[in-house]
C-alpha cells in the first residue's frame, strides 16, 4: 500500500460512527454508488456526489487496493415523486418531445458522460443500466415472493414492509425510522389502496396502456421498482455482500432502506458493510430547483451563460471549489466561494510548478516525511479532502521558503515531494493542470517580467514612489514581490 502509517476510517450511516475500514476480501473493494436517472441534464448536485465518489475510488486504489466500482443507469426511469403512481419520467419526456424512450436514454447519457469527463472523473469498472437486467429482477421478484415478503395486486408486486418488519429482520436500520411512525405520518396517495400497507413499496408495476416502456413477466406487462434495480445489479456484480454503497443524502430514505430490505429478504443478511452518504450542493444559499430559477447547469457554468454567477468557471476550479468542502457537509456555490477557490486552485498549480525549479542542497532543514505523512492522515480520516488541500498549500509555503532559501531540501527529497504532491493533486484528487492555466501562467511571468524592470529602474533612478506603487499595486491583487540577491521573485498570495 501507500507510505501511511495510519489506517483508514469511515463514516459509517449505518452505525452514525467512524470505522476502520476492513474489507471483506483483503485488498479487494466492491463499491457500488447510485447512479443517474437519465431523463435530463446531469445536475450540479449529481455531480457533486459523483466528484466525491471518484476521490474515494482514487484513494483507496492509491492506497493499494483493487477496486470494482458499479455505479448504474436508471434507464427505465423511476415514477414521478419517486411513489409508486404516476408517469415514468423518461416516458414523459420521450411523450412530451414525440421521440422514442431510448433517445431520451442515449442523448441524456451522453450529456453524463462528457460533463463527467469535463471534471476528469474516472470511469467506473461496470456501469450496468436497469432495462440491461430485467430477466434478473423479475427474478429477484419472484425469489422474494417465495420467501413470502411480497404480494400481488391487480399484476402488480409489492414488498410487505410489516411483514419483513415482523421476522427477524426490521425496517429503518439505515434511517433510524421506526415502522410505526411513518405509517402514521404517511400522507394519502392515488394508488395506496390497493396496497396492504402505505409502507409497502412496488417491485414490479404493471403497465398501464399509456405506459411506453414494459416487459413481460409472470404477472402481465410492466417494468421494474426503482428500488430492485439497485439492489439487483448491486447483487449481481459485488455479490450479497460487499463493502461500501454510496449515493446522495436524497436517497438514504426509502431508495436505501428498501434495498437494504430487499436484499435481506433475498440473502437473510445485510448487504453492505459501509453506507457512505454525501451531502447536498446549494446556489446562493438556497435549494437548488428549476422551479425558483435558482438552478445552473455545468455546461452554463462551464461557459459563463447565466445570471447566477459574476463569470465563468471551468471545470477544474469548480471540482477544487467542491473539494474544499468534506463530502458529508452542505456546500454553498457562489461567486465569492468559487472565485476564492480558483485563486487557490493557481496559487496550488504554482507551488506545483516552483516545486520543479527549486534550489538543491546537500542536506535537509526539515523533514518532508512530515508533510507527507500529513496527506495521509488526512484522507483516512474519513476522505477529508479539505484538511488535505489545506496541508497542501502547506507545502506549497515550504516550497516558498525553500524558493527564497530560508530553508533546505536534497535533491533526493525535491524529487520525493514532486512524485507524492503529483500523486495527491493529480491522481487522488483527479486535479489537472488546465491548458488555459498554462497559458495564463506563461502570460503571467511575461507581464510581470515586464513590471519588474520598471520597478527596477524606478528603484536606479531613486523614483522610489513609482517603485512602491508598482509593488503596492502588485500586492493589492494577490501577487507578492520578493527582493533578494538573485533578483526579484514573486510570489501568489491569494
Amino acid at each position: 500500500m501507500g507510505e501511511t502509517t495510519s489506517s483508514l476510517h469511515i463514516f459509517n450511516s449505518l452505525s452514525g460512527k467512524k470505522e476502520q475500514f476492513v474489507p471483506i476480501e483483503d485488498k479487494h473493494v466492491g463499491m457500488y454508488v447510485c447512479g443517474p436517472t437519465i431523463y435530463s441534464n446531469v445536475h450540479l448536485g449529481n455531480c457533486r456526489t459523483f466528484i466525491s465518489f471518484d476521490l474515494i475510488f482514487r484513494y483507496l486504489k492509491h492506497i493499494g487496493y483493487n477496486v470494482r466500482y458499479v455505479r448504474n443507469i436508471t434507464d427505465v426511469g423511476h415514477l414521478e415523486f419517486d411513489e409508486d403512481d404516476g408517469e415514468d419520467r423518461i416516458s414523459k419526456k420521450a411523450r412530451l418531445e414525440s421521440i422514442e424512450p431510448m433517445e431520451v436514454v442515449q442523448r441524456y447519457t451522453t450529456d453524463f458522460h462528457k460533463i463527467l469527463d469535463a471534471f476528469n472523473t474516472l470511469p467506473p469498472s461496470i456501469e450496468p443500466t436497469a432495462t440491461g437486467h430485467i430477466v434478473e429482477q423479475i427474478e429477484h421478484v419472484k425469489k422474494i415472493i417465495d420467501r413470502g415478503f411480497a404480494y400481488e395486486i391487480n399484476g402488480s408486486i409489492y414488498f410487505d414492509v410489516i411483514k419483513f418488519n415482523n421476522s427477524t429482520h426490521r425496517y429503518g436500520v439505515l434511517s433510524g425510522r421506526k415502522l410505526e411512525d411513518m405509517t402514521h405520518n404517511t400522507r394519502s396517495l392515488s394508488g395506496q389502496s390497493e396496497k396492504k400497507s402505505p409502507q409497502d413499496f412496488a417491485l414490479w408495476k404493471k403497465a398501464e396502456p399509456k405506459h411506453i416502456m414494459r416487459w413481460t413477466s409472470p404477472w402481465g406487462d410492466g417494468f421494474p421498482g426503482w428500488h430492485l434495480e439497485c439492489t439487483t445489479m448491486s447483487c449481481k456484480y459485488l455479490g450479497e455482500q460487499f463493502d461500501i454503497h454510496g449515493g446522495g443524502i436524497d436517497l438514504k430514505f426509502p431508495h436505501h432502506e428498501c434495498e437494504i430490505a430487499q436484499a435481506k429478504a433475498l440473502y437473510d443478511k445485510s448487504p453492505v458493510k459501509t453506507w457512505i452518504h454525501t451531502n447536498m450542493l446549494t446556489l446562493n444559499g438556497n435549494k437548488m430547483a428549476k422551479s425558483t430559477g435558482n438552478n445552473i447547469l455545468p455546461n452554463e457554468l462551464f461557459n459563463g451563460s447565466n445570471a447566477l454567477l459574476s463569470k465563468p468557471f471551468s471545470p477544474d476550479v469548480t471540482k477544487f471549489f467542491m473539494l474544499q468542502a468534506h463530502y458529508r457537509s452542505v456546500l454553498d456555490l457562489g461567486s465569492d466561494a468559487l472565485e476564492a477557490a480558483e485563486k487557490g486552485y493557481n496559487r496550488l498549480m504554482y507551488g506545483i510548478k516552483l516545486l520543479s525549479q527549486l534550489p538543491q542542497s546537500n542536506n535537509s532543514s526539515v523533514d518532508i516525511n512530515k508533510f507527507i505523512q500529513a496527506f495521509y492522515d488526512a484522507m483516512n480520516d474519513d476522505f477529508n479532502s479539505p484538511v488535505l488541500i489545506a496541508e497542501l498549500f502547506e507545502t506549497v509555503k515550504l516550497i516558498h521558503r525553500v524558493n527564497e532559501r530560508e530553508e533546505k531540501l536534497t535533491v533526493a527529497d525535491i524529487e520525493k515531494l514532486q512524485k507524492t504532491i503529483g500523486a495527491f493533486v493529480y491522481d487522488v484528487l483527479g486535479l489537472t493542470l488546465e491548458a488555459s492555466t498554462k497559458e495564463d501562467n506563461v502570460f503571467l511571468d511575461k507581464a510581470l517580467d515586464v513590471l519588474i524592470e520598471m520597478r527596477n529602474q524606478a528603484r536606479a533612478s531613486k523614483d522610489f514612489t513609482t517603485s512602491d506603487r508598482i509593488r503596492d499595486a502588485l500586492l493589492e491583487k494577490g501577487i507578492q514581490l520578493k527582493d533578494g540577491k538573485d533578483g526579484t521573485s514573486y510570489t501568489l498570495i491569494s
